[in-house]
């Protein structure tokens, strides 16, 4: 064998060798599955209203279908109540939405403080007043984890249901606030509402922006809405179910 076929076979054995001692490729982590919110769902706008337009079935009917659209997404543990104030009728005093809907602290779907106690939701304080609740169009978010259509989409559903005043108490005088606390879809009447967005009309209130043009399911379209309402969590406690994604 001559010189130059030697220097050929030393050549090829050392990128055979070179070839068999290289190193795999790093392989990519996997990817790990979305990590359950720290905190359990305690506030949601509903997805659906009733469908009867401000014709709740009182207050009774408005926190049955709370709890009926929280237990559809695994969160039926709780006690849901509909943010609502009725007004003094046939000898029933008023009631505050303010205090029926517990304690607090309330999260999102995502697990997002929306306010830490009643007083923060409406800012009863000074300081509370001045930085406001974390309620807003990112964070009111739905039972099934969705943005509500607001001012600039089509439709525009920011008005939700509330019969308030600002700070979450009823109204009083002899002026419907809350088509006969919830129970008419006529055409006149009205009810207060609030823009979940705050955005609209002047007026930027979560609570407490204007009064419906009427009771029934078009005029709160009409409006700006669609019979949608804020649902609380009484009780805040750990959930036992991921609520749906």
């Amino acid at each position: 064998m001559n010189t130059n076929t030697l220097l050929m076979s030393a050549l090829l054995s050392s990128v055979l060798i070179g070839c068999s001692t290289q190193q795999p490729a790093p392989q990519l982590p996997a990817p790990q599955p979305q990590a359950k919110p720290t905190q359990p769902l305690g506030f949601f706008v509903t997805s659906v209203g009733a469908g009867k337009g401000a014709d709740l079935g009182g207050l009774a009917g408005a926190d049955a279908h709370c709890q009926k659209l929280a237990t559809a997404v695994g969160v039926g543990n709780k006690t849901w109540h509909a943010y609502l104030s009725t007004q003094a009728d046939n000898g029933q005093p008023a009631i505050n939405a303010r205090d029926r809907i517990g304690a607090g602290p309330w999260y999102n779907v995502r697990g997002v403080k929306i306010a830490k106690d009643v007083a923060d939701l409406h800012g009863d304080l000074l300081d509370s007043a001045r930085l406001g609740n974390n309620l807003s169009r990112t964070t009111a978010l739905t039972e099934k984890n969705t943005l509500v259509k607001g001012a600039g989409d089509i439709p525009n559903e920011h008005d939700i249901l509330t019969g308030s005043l600002p700070d979450g108490r009823a109204f009083t005088g002899t002026a419907d606030h809350t088509c006969q606390n919830y129970t008419s879809n006529s055409a006149d009447g009205s009810a207060q509402v609030g823009h979940f967005d705050r955005t609209g009309g002047g007026n930027i209130s979560w609570n407490s922006a204007h009064a419906s043009r009427g009771c029934s399911q078009e005029n709160l379209v009409k409006t700006g809405g669609a019979g949608l309402l804020y649902c609380f969590a009484l009780d805040h406690t750990e959930d036992t179910q991921t609520p749906a994604r």
